[in-house]
């Protein structure tokens, strides 16, 4: 796009760059009559007023540099402040993502109030909270729909200006109501002043990292605005081989057509090149039951494994002002990831005298995923009896197609030598010993309907409901995966005003989620079914938000791992209920403090009383402080600390225990000028060696965790 060729838009210098970047992204024709029309007019600004029950969408973190934000969608779809929603909700800003360098989404929910990040593989990730799997994400504020339960690869953070997380079932506004938690990533939009910034990072394990972010107007109007997001990293690891690549860019265009409608056109793509990433992982035991101590760099990923995946995001979002307060939302969305793998997965039990008994189970592995999204929504606003009530309904479709195949490789049961030394010297085979695979969609369609009803002053009635269908069809692995469900989640929510700073609260949920696990005997388990109920207060103690909640779960006919034929794992469903509490506190304590705790205790047991998911801790404790020095304003200093208590499983009878511990990170920068900031970061002060999950533990198998590791980065900002 140039002056040539858009004749009437005049860009500012440094912009004509940018706006060239984003080209495959508009055209002029489609807007020039519209802001050709803006260069004449003058915008003026109507001023705001601010009511109780009433408020604009929460600004972007990155302006506040607060570890906490004001409002939230993620829990009901409206707009309400954190105080006023029924659900404990914390939220991880763009200012403690950047004080920590949590680059990645598993460093970010790792830090986060109550999210269990279990890191079954080098790259691939469960996510759990309050004892139970996270299956329900969203993207500004609009579920996404996963064909299975976790995360391949490592995702980056770059854009996203902060991560919601929505504790408890959360049906209303994911189109299921599974009871752990729901994830909300808020992109990064448009500014309408120009901003840039640059980072170099350096550290441990020859890891690298560049990013840069530029924003701002394109127009003299300020009508179109643009921002791109840019991340390459590189490096080796503690592990033995390992190494990642990853590349991210993200570009995002704002256009006002007209007073009151807004255009949001976006695209992102993220490349990951894993160099000898763990399939499965190290054995936990030997023949006579003992357990195994090998050094935490020790890995059973080949020298040629590899595991290559790109994901590829385009959305489009037009949103318009109906008038009286009530707005139109309307969301496209395509998410395309494709993986090809050679892996080696190392199975067997060693001898504890010679280290022998492990055997090879060499694979190649191909991937396409596709998700395809329709998210329509009103939401707006009436008075009644001098108080404010609200509204918001929408609908929604999406398509979940997976189609892979895996390509077994030739020797497969060959003796390996111990892992004591072993330079993942086997060699590659040819993958052509058999070949099986997947190939299944599934579409689901919903609505939903909630509303905030206040009686009286004091009193919010928070109702709502969800009507979901849920289609698939196809076969995974020779079984057939046809299945349909459907079920309308209910959603009830009171919140009592008891002083001017602080609410009571009280919410339930019914429970429906769709389940891909399979039996025994190849048939997939019906839906978990199941009610959540939570209690609590929520205010401000010291100028910091708080939040004291007591909640129960049952969940019917949940899926748990109950043995292996062959290599396909199979499940029963089983009955469970987990009661506890979480409380959680952020926020700015002094001018120079800033800081946020959360702290989750839990029991799950089934009918019979016994424990359950064991590999899930008791107890979770989650902290993060930064402080700057009064008498060297320059100078910020900060920790975090994450500490959970022990978890076990069992393998062939054997107990498998990881016992509690305590992580301990820390943080330094110092302002040199307007300009430029260095900053260093520290993690794993202590050292402690310690187990990622035990989340496989009952196949026997973990890995270590990240010891003690050190990085220096550099950041300039416009």
């Amino acid at each position: 796009m140039s002056e040539m060729s858009c004749r009437g838009l005049r860009l500012r210098p440094l912009n004509r760059a940018l706006l060239s970047v984003f080209v495959p992204f508009i055209t002029c024709a489609a807007f020039a009559q519209g802001l050709h029309a803006a260069e004449t007019d003058v915008l003026t600004l109507s001023p705001v007023r601010v009511e109780e029950g009433r408020g604009v969408d929460e600004a972007p973190s990155e302006r506040s540099g607060r570890y906490t934000v004001r409002r939230s969608r993620s829990a009901t779809g409206l707009n309400l402040s954190l105080k006023d929603t029924p659900q404990s909700v914390s939220v991880l800003t763009r200012a403690e993502m950047n004080d920590f360098r949590l680059n990645s989404v598993n460093e970010a929910l790792a830090a986060s109030s109550g999210v269990m990040v279990e890191k079954v593989e080098t790259d691939r990730t469960y996510y759990t909270a309050r004892g139970f799997d996270i299956t329900s994400f969203q993207v500004d504020g609009v579920g996404v729909p996963f064909a299975y339960g976790n995360v391949y690869g490592d995702l980056d953070t770059a854009l996203y200006d902060r991560v919601e997380v929505v504790y408890g079932a959360n049906g209303l506004t994911t189109g299921t109501g599974y009871p752990a938690a729901t994830v909300n990533f808020v992109r990064k939009r448009p500014t309408p002043d120009f901003q840039a910034s640059a980072g170099l990072k350096l550290g441990s394990w020859n890891s690298r990292r560049l990013d840069g972010d530029v924003s701002g107007a394109l127009v003299e109007s300020g009508r179109l605005r643009g921002r791109l997001v840019v991340a390459h990293e590189d490096g080796d690891s503690y592990l033995d081989r390992y190494g990642r690549r990853k590349s991210v860019v993200y570009g995002v265009l704002e256009a006002d057509l007209g007073p009151d409608t807004l255009l949001t056109l976006g695209h992102s793509e993220q490349y990951n090149k894993a160099r000898s990433p763990l399939w499965g992982a190290i054995p936990m035991f030997n023949t006579d039951g003992s357990r195994t101590h090998y050094v935490r760099s020790t890995s059973t990923a080949a020298d040629w494994a590899y595991w290559d995946s790109s994901i590829k995001t385009s959305f489009a979002e037009l949103s318009h002002a109906l008038g009286s307060d009530w707005q139109l939302q309307a969301q496209l969305s395509r998410n395309d990831q494709v993986d090809d793998s050679a892996l080696l997965y190392v199975y067997g039990t060693p001898n504890a005298s010679t280290g022998l008994g492990l055997y090879s189970y060499p694979s190649r592995y191909a991937m396409h995923s596709r998700r395809d999204l329709a998210d329509v929504r009103v939401n707006g606003g009436f008075e009644w009896r001098g108080l404010r009530q609200e509204l918001s309904a929408g609908l929604s479709w999406s398509r979940s197609a997976l189609s892979d195949t895996s390509y077994y490789g030739r020797g497969i049961g060959t003796a390996l030598p111990s892992l004591e030394g072993w330079q993942g010297d086997y060699a590659m085979p040819g993958f052509d010993a058999s070949i099986d695979g997947s190939q299944f969609a599934t579409i689901q369609r919903s609505a939903f309907l909630a509303a905030r009803v206040r009686p009286v002053a004091p009193l919010q009635v928070i109702l709502g409901a969800r009507a979901t269908a849920s289609e698939t069809a196809g076969v995974s692995y020779g079984v057939s995966r046809e299945s349909r469900a459907s079920e309308i989640t209910p959603y009830a929510g009171l919140v009592y005003a008891l002083t001017s700073d602080w609410n009571a609260y009280l919410s339930q949920t019914r429970i429906f989620n769709p389940q891909y696990q399979q039996d025994a005997q190849g048939n997939f388990l019906d839906p978990v079914r199941g009610r959540s109920t939570e209690t609590g207060l929520k205010g401000r103690v010291f100028g910091l938000d708080a939040n004291l909640a007591l909640f129960k779960t049952r969940q019917e006919n949940l899926a748990e791992f109950a043995g292996s034929v062959g290599t396909r794992s199979y499940y029963s469903g089983i009955d469970a209920e987990s009661t506890g509490f979480q409380f959680d506190l952020a926020g700015q304590l002094t001018p120079q403090l800033e800081g946020r705790l959360g702290y989750t205790q839990l029991s799950i047991h089934d009918d019979a009383g016994q424990n359950v998911r064991t590999y899930t801790p008791r107890r979770l404790l989650r902290a993060s402080a930064t402080y700057q020095l009064p008498w060297l304003p320059g100078l910020k200093l900060g920790t975090q600390v994450s500490h959970q208590g022990d978890v076990y499983a069992f393998y062939n009878g054997w107990e498998l225990r990881q016992k509690a511990y305590t992580l301990v990170d820390l943080m330094a920068s110092y302002v040199l000028d307007r300009q430029w900031t260095v900053s260093l970061n520290l993690r794993n002060l202590t050292d402690e060696k310690y187990l990622s999950s035990l989340y496989w533990g009952s196949y026997g198998q973990g890995y270590y965790g990240a010891p003690r590791n050190l990085s220096v980065a550099l950041n300039w900002r416009y």
